[in-house]
């Protein structure tokens, strides 16, 4: 797709691109965006962005929750708040970037999917027998435009590096972009809390992304190298999933896959993109 033809609803958003530390002054990061290649510098004057295919044309910039964000519009519509990230005792780890060969809107809904714990994260997100995915609640919040599903329960045996035992393990999901999600899960060390793991997924083609994950978590003892490994186990274990999906771009159809009670966020998110007129990395429904 041409990135004339990409929705308003995406093109007007805006989108992660890079890590910041991973580009220092004085540095250049060449990476594609929506099919288009995109050129990042800084210097003195601050950091650039622009397209390999209008070098003189600066693109819109943010530098937000550990990241990088460009928009090819002038103007676009403000990123989705993240108020955990300015607390000041929470530690907010910027765990990996993952190239990963799948759409991006199957990526999201990957990340929502509590089915596949004990059979993909086995002895860590889950194990069997306990592989039931219990009654739980998913809106589309028109005020705040994102999906949201509550009371999420899950019985993990090792649910946070922080963790000692076994627990069931409460969840709160936010999708608040068409390519981003926000996970809240209970907190083994502060039981009034939640610790948070955001998915900012760069949608480098249709069916080719970069997965960016955020760590913003109550962890007063374990390193960050320690937090990073956990993350970027978690997600290695995914990938392979991901990448052997078919087909890579995520139908809107509700006819096209058969839906279960564990899909239930994944159909509210199909819904919300289609409503959106979402038409990049997904397979729209016919009229």
């Amino acid at each position: 797709m041409k990135l004339a033809d990409v929705a308003p609803s995406v093109l007007e958003l805006w989108q992660v691109i890079a890590p910041i530390d991973a580009l220092r002054p004085g540095g250049e990061l060449r990476t594609v965006l929506l099919g288009e290649p995109i050129i990042a510098t800084r210097t003195d004057a601050g950091l650039r962005v622009v397209r390999k295919a209008a070098p003189d044309v600066p693109m819109a910039v943010l530098e937000r929750y550990g990241f990088i964000w460009t928009s090819f519009v002038e103007t676009p519509k403000p990123l989705f708040p993240l108020p955990e990230y300015d607390e000041p005792d929470r530690r907010n780890v910027v765990a990996a970037s993952f190239g990963v060969a799948v759409s991006a809107p199957r990526a999201v809904e990957n990340f929502l999917d509590m089915g596949h714990f004990p059979y993909v994260h086995t002895d860590i997100l889950g194990a069997e027998p306990h592989t039931e995915v219990k009654e739980y609640d998913v809106e589309i919040s028109e005020d705040r435009d994102e999906v949201l599903a509550t009371r999420c329960r899950f019985f993990q045996p090792r649910a946070a590096l922080t963790a000692t035992e076994g627990q069931e393990v409460e969840y709160v999901y936010r999708v608040p972009h068409p390519y981003c999600s926000v996970l809240y899960k209970s907190c083994p060390a502060d039981e009034s809390r939640f610790d948070v793991i955001s998915i900012f997924c760069q949608p480098v083609g249709e069916e080719q992304i970069i997965a960016h994950l955020l760590l913003t978590q109550v962890d007063e003892t374990s390193t960050e190298a320690e937090m990073r490994r956990f993350q970027q186990t978690i997600f290695g274990q995914d990938k392979p999933i991901l990448e052997n999906q078919y087909p890579k771009r995520l139908p809107l159809d509700p006819r096209a896959e058969t839906p279960i009670r564990a899909d239930k966020s994944a159909i509210a998110y199909r819904r919300w993109l289609s409503k959106k007129g979402v038409n990049y990395g997904v397979i729209p429904q016919q009229a």
